[in-house]
């Protein structure tokens, strides 16, 4: 059998990225970006907090790579370069830790979960980082927020911290919208929903941004894989009729669209 064709449903550039790494191993992708990311003006709390980051935080939490780049873009207000920071750096994932990279963090000030961890997430990297954790440790979070730039999104560890006692801050570095699909989009969405095409779904909020572009629409021939058991249930309350669960990490989903074929 041949693989499926894979819809990756990532924003914009990172759906890109996956599409190319995808074809690499053969495997023909298109990209239905459902998340639109908008970098945050580097002004008010955001800027205070670029340009304080390493002489008021211990830590800086990035949730996601749209977090590492909004906040450390090269446009960004002068402050310190990541490399003359004390500062560590935690990362839920690879993607993440990559971004940082980029952006000239040091590689050894960087906490993350190890490559083959079974989530990349901020349970995992709790696992990781709570060693650390004292009371009157300073953490920034940066973090996306919604259209209107109010902080939004799963606050699981900052729960954590503040049960522990630390000292928490959170900025939001971009912001997440639902796009508006056009009809090109749309049509490639109606015709996947039903020809065996395999949705890669990477967040839950995608998910109700799809819902939402196209109500109308019947999901229950439509084939997923989610990168986390939360999405895997969204995705069924979705009404996808098939939903399968992978690892997050590029191969793991590969290992997993083949075994679909």
């Amino acid at each position: 059998m041949s693989r499926p064709r894979v819809i990756v449903t990532r924003p914009a550039r990172e759906a890109a990225r996956w599409v190319a790494e995808l074809a690499v191993r053969g495997i023909a992708a298109e990209a239905l970006p459902l998340i639109e990311i908008v970098p945050e003006p580097m002004a008010g709390a955001v800027a205070h907090a670029r340009a304080h980051l390493g002489d008021s935080y211990d830590v800086a939490m990035f949730v996601s790579g749209n977090a590492v780049d909004g906040f450390l873009r090269s446009d960004a207000v002068p402050g310190p370069a990541p490399a003359a920071i004390a500062t560590r750096a935690w990362s839920p994932g690879p993607g993440t830790t990559a971004a940082l990279r980029r952006a000239g963090w040091p590689a050894a000030r960087i906490d993350a979960p190890a490559p083959d961890a079974a989530q990349f997430d901020s349970e995992s990297l709790w696992a990781e980082v709570q060693a650390q954790v004292r009371p009157g440790l300073r953490v920034l979070i940066v973090r996306g927020g919604d259209a209107q730039g109010r902080v939004a999104g799963r606050d699981w560890l900052a729960r954590q911290l503040a049960d522990h006692g630390v000292r928490i801050e959170q900025v939001v570095a971009y912001r997440r919208a639902a796009p508006q699909l056009d009809a090109a989009q749309r049509a490639l969405a109606s015709a996947a929903a039903t020809d065996g095409s395999l949705w890669l779904l990477s967040s839950s909020e995608a998910i109700a941004n799809l819902r939402a572009g196209l109500p109308a629409q019947d999901w229950s021939a439509a084939v997923a894989l989610a990168t986390h058991p939360r999405i895997a249930e969204a995705a069924r309350a979705a009404g996808f009729g098939q939903v399968r669960e992978t690892r997050p990490a590029l191969e793991a989903v590969v290992a997993s669209i083949e075994s679909a074929a």
